[in-house]
């Protein structure tokens, strides 16, 4: 019986043995697949490294920056968490643009975005893997990004600021409403492939309501002021395209406006909202937004750059800034209120 109660003691306690050392197994098992999920799940949060190339600084060009990251942001990739920005710009020098060009070119980027034609002219000619996503490129057939604007083809698409009924309907604007313009001067750099696209249709459109297209040119953004002035008394308008130089020196041209009292008319909404009287556009950050979207389906679903359309802008507004108009002696009439299509939006005070 002493043998039996041993033999009973002994193997009640290899039993309880047995049972807490499943129950430990187990608990390692428990905390080794509760690793594991973590591992995958942060895995599926994948990181994007996108670079920003821009040729200059001005509103227009920093609001569509503004919109793609915002577009980004929406869809879940965001700077701080998963997105890594590398945000180069050129400060409208040929020079640094080619060199930022070149950096990108030798970095690991998920994506390109580049600002302005001599950016994504830039970038189309050096980065031959990565996807690129462009925007403010007025004509990027004209300037040799994409050969068809359909099926883009290689690495490249993105979105184009122009639609050439812009530039109809504000000239049909201008020669409806202020029938005294006969002359209407515009400072442009003629080396910017964009900016000559605009001024020959503008020229053309102007021609059709026989009134004169007088130009100064210049080359860079100090001579702005300079070439404004040139225009004062030769001129009975000023205008300006999507010219990146220009438009950075634009305070320039809007002090001569006011001064002189000369009706200034723009290409883009941002220059209207600093101080031209007039455009027919849109909003750049409403673009940069697009153009993020399309980055957005490039990082996130795999499409393919060369067969995404490149995307123009449809949908465009009569913009008056009022206070503008007084400054520059305009009289707005109730005909040219009516044409604004959303007068809370549309018309600045």
């Amino acid at each position: 019986m002493k043998k039996f109660g041993v033999l009973l003691l002994l193997t009640t306690i290899l039993i309880a043995l047995a049972a807490c050392g499943q129950k430990t197994t187990g608990s390692s098992t428990s905390e080794g697949a509760s690793t594991t999920t973590t591992s995958e799940a942060s895995t599926d949060q994948k990181s994007y490294t996108v670079a920003i190339t821009q040729i200059v600084e001005h509103p227009s060009l920093d609001a569509t920056r503004e919109g793609f990251i915002a577009a980004l942001k929406d869809a879940g990739i965001e700077e701080g968490k998963n997105l890594k920005l590398d945000y180069n710009n050129a400060q409208g020098d040929q020079t640094n643009n080619m060199s930022i060009a070149q950096k990108i070119a030798g970095q690991k980027n998920d994506l390109v975005f580049a600002i302005a034609t001599p950016s994504a002219q830039a970038v189309a000619g050096q980065v031959k893997e990565t996807p690129i996503v462009f925007a403010a490129v007025t004509d990027p057939i004209d300037a040799k990004i994409v050969a068809n604007l359909d099926q883009p083809g290689g690495n490249i698409t993105g979105a184009s600021d122009t639609n050439p009924e812009a530039t109809t309907k504000l000239v049909d604007f201008i020669s409806t409403n202020f029938p005294n313009i006969k002359t209407v001067g515009l400072v442009i750099n003629e080396g910017e492939p964009n900016a000559v696209v605009m001024g020959k249709k503008a020229e053309e459109e102007f021609a059709k309501k026989n009134i004169k297209l007088v130009k100064a040119a210049v080359t860079n953004t100090s001579e702005v002021k300079q070439a404004a002035e040139s225009l004062v008394g030769r001129a009975d308008a000023f205008y300006i395209t999507l010219d990146n130089m220009v438009v950075s020196g634009v305070d320039s041209i809007i002090k001569v406006a006011n001064d002189k009292k000369i009706p200034f008319f723009s290409s883009d909404r941002d220059t209207v909202e600093k101080g031209a009287f007039a455009t027919v556009g849109f909003k750049y950050f409403d673009h940069g937004y697009q153009a993020g979207q399309m980055a957005v389906e490039i990082l996130k679903n795999g499409k393919k750059p060369g067969e995404m359309k490149v995307m123009m802008q449809d949908k465009l507004d009569l913009i008056l800034n009022l206070k503008s108009a007084e400054a520059q002696g305009i009289t707005v009439t109730d005909d040219m209120k009516k044409a604004v299509q959303d007068q809370a939006k549309n018309m600045i005070q």
